[in-house]
């Protein structure tokens, strides 16, 4: 991120301890700010009941760690963060602490809350020593539109507070179909986590997506067809940056593949044919006794139960036409889940944008200390606050882009989707902005944003484009420039000259 952005908030929130040093309530919600400002980001994942957010959450751990079934430990909002060795600490919504012994079960871990009941806890924050966890905080929340009330009521709190910002910087929202329900809350997110800044900060996940298609081998293929139509939803275009499919028990399932596993699906490979299919018809028949394997029923449920149908064919498929390693044949079922696709967007989306989205939160979270603490000087924080808003381009990229994305650009619709990439709208890196291929060089970019430069401020300084336009012109601009302020310098070549100024770095 741009360091120069984070010590700017840093130093406003320094100035507001140093008054408020005699309210220990302010002080605190300060102190919490300052850690949430140089923490990893938060990334929420959240949806409907038996969603799949803990199978999805393991997935992307590659560890069997959030309990999936149904049970007190999955009605609380749970937090996983990096930490050199494991804790599990209780938060009581009283204030007061408890560190619970850490139990598996099969690998899963095992919240005993003792005579504590899920009600009286606010959230269970767990450190655990997984480099998965370095540059992120997973944060696993209860079902939405749940049956119990109270349950829904800890997530709807929790990521949508009315009196506050959410505590999440941004949010992978999984669901099964499109519901008002999802719509609802997406909408409710954007509002609540976007702040004064604005920003569109969620993923939509197609989750179970082989289910869609029944299980087939082409399950994927359906579901990517299904989130493309979401996509195109204006409701749902407007609330999150993209659809991705994913099949969460196989990602889960692959990602803690056993040799024993390896080994079954081997030999279903290669099995007859007739036998093979026979088998492979439906759930019922995989686990009904057979002889055309030495297989036993029970170690076919436990295939089934781990990877489904879909897994389970995908995997003697991809057997017959190759004998892979266990650790290339367990990748080669991570990219047919779809996790890898989802991975990659979280990269591109939220970690590059990690610095700012931070700096977001902990100034809408700021604002509401001194809307909730108000003192007769605090002017100079309120100012630093506005101008840190008001001059940061990454702050002006996200705003941009939320209205580009719930109620369009004031340009051509060729015009408004080519702004909207060169501000981050399909990733933050040079090449993704500027839609080169990867191997793309730095002569290659240079001249590509250099002759969108031109273009754009021709645009912008055109007596015929009306005055709004000309606002989201310069913010493209301003992107476009700070792309080439990066570039190694070229000899004789002559200088960018900014809109905004003397040269930044980028954010």
């Amino acid at each position: 991120m741009n360091s120069s952005l984070r010590d700017a908030a840093a130093r406003l929130l320094e100035d507001a301890r140093a008054r408020y040093v005699d309210d220990p309530e302010a002080s605190a919600q300060l102190e919490a700010l300052s850690r949430r400002l140089h923490e990893p980001l938060r990334l929420a994942l959240a949806g409907m009941v038996k969603a799949g957010k803990s199978t999805l959450l393991n997935a992307m751990l590659g560890e069997r760690l959030a309990p999936t079934d149904a049970g007190e430990c999955t009605r609380v909002v749970t937090w996983y963060r990096y930490a050199a060795t494991p804790s599990v600490t209780l938060h009581r919504r009283d204030g007061e602490q408890q560190r619970l012994a850490i139990h598996r079960d099969r690998g899963r871990l095992v919240f005993e809350l003792g005579a504590v009941s899920a009600d009286e806890v606010d959230w269970i924050d767990v450190g655990w020593p997984s480099s998965g966890l370095r540059s992120l905080i997973l944060i696993d929340t209860p079902g939405i539109a749940s049956l119990s009330q109270d349950v829904s009521a800890r997530s709807t709190t929790f990521l949508v507070p009315e009196e506050k910002p959410s505590s999440a910087d941004a949010i992978i929202y999984l669901m099964r179909h499109l519901h008002a329900s999802d719509l609802t809350f997406l909408e409710a997110f954007r509002d609540t986590a976007a702040g004064a800044s604005q920003t569109v900060n969620a993923v939509a996940v197609l989750s179970r997506a082989d289910e869609i298609g029944s299980g087939r081998i082409d399950s994927i293929l359906s579901a990517n067809k299904v989130a493309r139509r979401y996509e195109l939803d204006g409701d749902l275009a407007s609330l999150a940056l993209g659809v991705i499919p994913v099949a969460g028990l196989l990602a889960e399932s692959a990602r803690t593949l056993r040799e024993d596993e390896y080994a079954a699906f081997k030999e279903l490979a290669g099995l007859d044919r007739d036998d093979r299919e026979r088998l492979l018809i439906s759930a019922d028949r995989f686990i009904r006794p057979s002889e055309a394997t030495t297989l036993s029923e029970e170690r076919r449920r436990g295939l089934l139960a781990r990877f489904g149908i879909f897994g389970v064919r995908l995997a003697t498929a991809l057997l017959r036409r190759s004998t892979p390693t266990s650790t290339d044949f367990a990748e080669m079922l991570v990219q047919h889940s779809g996790l890898n696709e989802l991975q990659q967007f979280i990269r591109e989306q939220f970690r590059t944008r990690a610095g700012i989205l931070k700096v977001r939160g902990v100034l809408d979270g700021l604002d509401q200390v001194l809307a909730d603490f108000p003192r007769d000087d605090v002017e100079q924080v309120q100012g630093g606050i506005e101008r840190v808003r008001a001059t940061a381009h990454a702050l002006r990229e996200l705003s941009t882009l939320a209205q580009a994305r719930a109620d369009g650009l004031p340009l051509a619709p060729a015009d408004a989707a080519e702004a909207e990439r060169i501000i981050g709208g399909k990733g933050t890196s040079p090449t993704a902005r500027l839609a080169l291929g990867e191997d793309a060089t730095d002569d290659d970019i240079r001249v590509e944003a250099e002759r969108l430069l031109a273009r754009w401020r021709g645009r912008g300084q055109s007596p015929l484009t009306e005055r709004n336009a000309v606002e989201v012109c310069r913010v493209v601009v301003r992107s476009l420039e700070e792309i080439v302020s990066v570039l190694p310098a070229v000899a004789g070549s002559s200088d960018v000259v900014f809109a905004g100024g003397p040269r930044q770095s980028a954010s």
